[in-house]
């Protein structure tokens, strides 16, 4: 990630994104903490609902016109423009404070938010242009820790102000006029934001061509167009509903939890309600955090189901709980979760989108996520009006969130499974990737390297931006626990009666492209000394197109999963140890065993050598 810092550009980007969210949020906190003062029970639950729909409905309106101007001119020069509109806008705001008129406040919550749906596709779409795939993971990680960062200082700043300030009131209006003064900090991130903006460099190379026909826009033309877009790639269409679904959840859980603290738990001040929501934005810090670590090669898919489930269960244990301190740390958790679910589908969206088609894809990631959101303040609402409480519709949302869990899992199961090696993995050994990068990030491609451990076939493939398909020992492939992963995995078997056939269904691999991998040592070693590689291998690789890739393990000789002479075996098994994998540059299909081998032994001395 310190790379990334490095791309200029990069400074000034995340702090203008950190200066979006906070101001935008100062002006909903301030809302937000009238309607509590005022208003009790269901009435405040649907207040609450409201003024979080006049958030999200511009998101919904705005959706293909904000897809085109972030697809049609540059990206930056859309986000100065929008950083403009905020200026003018918290102005008229801070205007609004000073005279007392609630009604009008609350409602230029529904303008600022319009001016956010411009912004948004832009935002997001900028990051792909500033820092490229390499760090796509990063980037996301980056921002996403940035905005709750900025969300976690806007409710700290603005609510602690807004109590200090407020002394007795009689309505609203009184309140509004108390902490007026505030409108000015919105002034002045906004200021502040549009002079970041306005440092960015220009990633657009080609301009593009669009045109956009207000005609076609009222008709819907455009929506159904762009839906079709969006809808081209499974993948894409699975992403976008998960984040959906999540932020739904998401926008109730936060819309109750007012009610929940006031009427169950007996809390009024406003610290602590907002107290827990910021170490749920700690919480988010995090779960990016470990997510952009989870991500370093590749786009961790396998944290999305696994974060589903915390988020599951989070939500259902909070209503079941009578006490403020639990439920902090079940907030906490859920933060966590949230972190490591957002991450990597938004980083696999903006990956696998079009380039050319970037703006609108986001901008309809927006439009749906925002329908959702939408959809579920309006059932709270609903729920709230006929008498529901917070406690339950907690329990209705954690029903919503196991079902997303499920879902998730069936479709990333096997990438989840391989995040739970990676995981567990990782608690015992640290794992180093050297130059994993020379590995082609398609075609086919044959791994092969030196054999040291029992988990050499789990731990070679962590550091690549690929699966591998691994040819094992058949006795190995039938052990009852591990059978239905290996065949999960398409794994192929390997023993002396059928090694032809197992070629034979190698080979057929390589021709669609598969990478696969084997140890020519043929067998653990049990020394330090590279054994004599087998020219199996060549049988598989004979007359296929693709490259070989030599790799070496060092670090895991010694250990208690290799096959090392008990005197060489670790003692102090809690230490974490040191593994490191080290990658060769690519070779052609013709390489021999003895080639190979030297290939091998040439990464062993020049990694040992350092």
């Amino acid at each position: 990630m310190k790379e990334m810092f490095k791309i200029k550009g990069t400074f000034p980007y995340i702090i203008a994104l950190f200066l979006n969210a906070f101001t935008d949020l100062g002006h909903k906190i301030i809302i937000q903490n009238t309607v509590f003062k005022i208003y009790d029970n269901q009435e405040q639950i649907i207040l609450t609902a409201i003024l979080n729909a006049l958030i999200l409905l511009p998101f919904i309106m705005v959706f293909t016109p904000a897809g085109f101007l972030s697809d049609k001119f540059p990206k930056n020069k859309v986000m100065t423009f929008a950083a403009f509109l905020a200026v003018i806008l918290t102005l008229a705001i801070t205007a609004s404070y000073y005279m007392g008129w609630f009604e009008v406040a609350f409602g230029f919550t529904f303008l600022l938010a319009m001016q956010s749906a411009i912004y948004s596709p832009a935002k997001y779409g900028y990051i792909k242009e500033l820092v490229g795939n390499k760090f796509i993971s990063a980037g996301n990680a980056a921002v996403q820790a940035v905005t709750t960062v900025a969300i976690l200082s806007g409710i700290v700043v603005y609510t602690l102000m807004f109590e200090n300030i407020l002394g007795a009131f009689e309505s609203a209006d009184d309140i509004l006029k108390q902490v007026a003064p505030l409108g000015w900090l919105l002034v002045l991130g906004s200021l502040l934001e549009l002079y970041f903006i306005s440092r960015l460099p220009n990633r657009q190379r080609v301009p593009s061509e669009k045109k956009f026909y207000i005609s076609r826009y009222l008709s819907g033309y455009y929506l159904r167009k762009n839906m079709k877009t969006i809808t081209r790639k499974r993948s894409i269409v699975d992403a976008i509903f998960g984040l959906s679904i999540f932020w739904g959840v998401s926008q109730v859980a936060l819309s109750i939890f007012g009610a929940y603290a006031k009427n169950g738990l007996g809390i009024t001040n406003t610290i602590y309600v907002q107290g827990v929501l910021a170490l749920t934005a700690i919480g988010i810090i995090l779960g990016s955090i470990a997510a952009a670590r989870f991500s370093k090669f590749y786009i961790n898919m396998g944290l999305v189901p696994f974060s589903a489930v915390g988020m599951t269960l989070s939500l259902l244990f909070i209503p079941m709980l009578g006490h403020i301190e639990p439920i902090v740390f079940l907030f906490f958790v859920f933060g966590i979760s949230a972190g490591m679910f957002i991450v990597p589908l938004n980083s696999f969206i903006q990956k696998h989108a079009p380039g050319v088609h970037l703006g609108t894809i986001l901008a309809g990631n927006n439009f749906i996520q925002n329908i959702f959101m939408v959809t579920f303040l309006m059932l709270t609402t609903f729920f709230a009006y006929e008498g529901l409480n917070a406690a339950g519709l907690f329990y209705v949302i954690a029903g919503l969130s196991g079902i997303m869990a499920i879902y998730m899992l069936r479709k990333h199961q096997l990438i989840f499974a391989w995040f739970m090696c990676e995981f567990f993995l990782s608690l015992r050994y640290k794992l180093v990737y050297v130059n994993g990068r020379k590995v082609p990030p398609s075609g086919a491609v044959l791994l092969l390297g030196n054999h040291v451990s029992w988990i050499d076939w789990m731990i070679v493939q962590f550091g690549i931006d690929r699966r591998t398909i691994f040819m094992m020992d058949r006795d190995i492939y039938n052990w009852p626990i591990a059978h239905s992963f290996f065949k999960w995995g398409d794994a192929i078997p390997v023993s002396p009666k059928a090694a032809k056939d197992a070629f034979r269904t190698a080979k057929e691999r390589l021709k669609h492209n598969a990478l696969i991998t084997l140890f020519p040592e043929g067998t653990i070693n049990r020394g330090t000394t590279l054994q004599k590689f087998q020219r199996g291998y060549e049988m598989v690789a004979r007359g296929s197109d693709g490259m070989i890739v030599p790799f070496y393990i060092s670090g895991m000789w010694g250990s208690r999963l290799s096959r090392s002479p008990k005197k060489f075996v670790e003692k102090r098994a809690w230490i974490r140890r040191t593994v490191t994998i080290v990658y060769g540059d690519p070779m052609p299909m013709s390489t021999t065993a003895e080639e190979l081998q030297k290939a091998v032994q040439q990464l062993k001395d020049n990694y040992d050598a350092q």
